[in-house]
């Protein structure tokens, strides 16, 4: 009687265990290694883009492509001009790198100007009473 709860308890937390952590490693099918190819033979049609190469352990690198072979691609790092192969299977995405400004500095940029503005057309009436005054900002 025992071995059987003890074999039930076993068989549900096995099966509690697959369906809460599933497994993370999958391979690449040929598909996606020829997707990633054909993006890198895209952006390595201007050899001044750089690009950012996210692999699949969600590290990425940021470089410019130097050559494209059928089963890897030399990236070249900005900062020091080493090259170094890697392999289409252990890349997830390749794209265009961001260009430096991001939404965030727009937005806090437009934040500013509007503040500026805003106390521009609320201060200078005050401060110059109406356009009676002549002197300073009015």
């Amino acid at each position: 009687m025992i071995k059987r709860h003890l074999a039930i308890a076993l068989s549900a937390i096995i099966t509690a265990m697959s369906l809460a952590f599933p497994a993370t490693a999958s391979a690449q099918t040929t598909t996606q290694i020829d997707k990633i190819r054909a993006e890198v033979q895209v952006l390595a049609a201007s050899k001044d883009l750089q690009v950012q190469v996210k692999f699949r352990d969600d590290t990425k690198l940021k470089g410019y492509i130097d050559s494209v072979d059928p089963v890897s691609f030399k990236l070249r790092d900005p900062k020091n001009g080493t090259s170094q192969s890697i392999a289409y299977s252990e890349v997830e995405s390749v794209s265009k790198a961001s260009s430096g400004i991001s939404t965030k500095t727009w937005l806090i940029v437009g934040g500013i100007a509007a503040g500026a503005i805003t106390t521009w057309l609320i201060v200078k009436p005050a401060v110059c009473d109406g356009g009676a005054q002549t002197r300073g900002v009015c």
